[in-house]
């Protein structure tokens, strides 16, 4: 009989949104701050562009489905015969063998207090739900991007373009990390500040890059 996959379970599609968001503005924001400047046609411009948009966000689904299969290796707190085998094929001898198989045990039950603590319930992998999950996370990756690249699909004077999307970038930041606040019942302020400086930072290395090559 084969044993059921256990998963983590998600908050549903705001942990999809907390994950999916910031990454797609952060990732077309740096991007559209670096390669603006490059001599560069406009369509080539684009095409880059969404390019980059398509596969972080493919790339980001598949991170998601990974992740709603949860860890394995907190399944069991004992070594496995292969990876037993293994470790003495390596003329490990059994005392140490033996240690390993205690910290794992420790660290088994380190995870189910994290679990505990954080009231984060484990339940029956389900292929279904991962790809909703995945989906969703897609989504909202894509939905982030359209706050950085989004001006320059409208304005082909780039210098312009980039005015108005930092301007929506800090303000999709500072809604995001409202929403944020209250998903995770924490105060605004901090978030907001520490996402203005993360995103003040993709400016200044984009600045610095700029400076680097140029």
């Amino acid at each position: 009989m084969i044993a059921s996959q256990k998963a983590i379970r998600s908050s549903g599609w705001k942990t999809d949104f907390l994950i999916g968001f910031p990454d797609g503005l952060f990732l077309l924001f740096f991007a559209t701050q670096v390669i603006q400047v490059f001599p560069i046609e406009v369509q080539s411009f684009y095409t880059l562009h969404l390019f980059i948009w398509a596969i972080g966000g493919v790339l980001v689904m598949i991170g998601a489905f990974q992740a709603n299969k949860g860890d394995a290796q907190h399944d069991s707190a004992l070594l496995s015969d292969k990876e037993r085998s293994k470790l003495q094929r390596l003329d490990i001898n059994a005392g140490t063998i033996a240690q390993i198989e205690q910290e794992m045990e420790k660290d088994a039950q380190t995870w189910e207090q994290i679990l505990e603590q954080e009231k984060v319930v484990e339940t029956t992998f389900k292929r279904s739900r991962a790809i909703r999950h995945a989906l969703l996370t897609g989504f909202f990756f894509w939905v982030g991007g359209v706050l950085s690249l989004g001006p320059y699909f409208s304005n082909e004077n780039f210098p312009a373009a980039s005015q108005t999307s930092i301007m929506l970038v800090f303000l999709g930041l500072t809604a995001f990390s409202f929403i944020k606040a209250r998903i995770t019942a924490q105060r605004p302020l901090p978030i907001v500040l520490r996402y203005w400086i993360m995103g003040a930072g993709v400016l200044a290395g984009a600045w610095i890059l700029h400076k680097t090559v140029f």
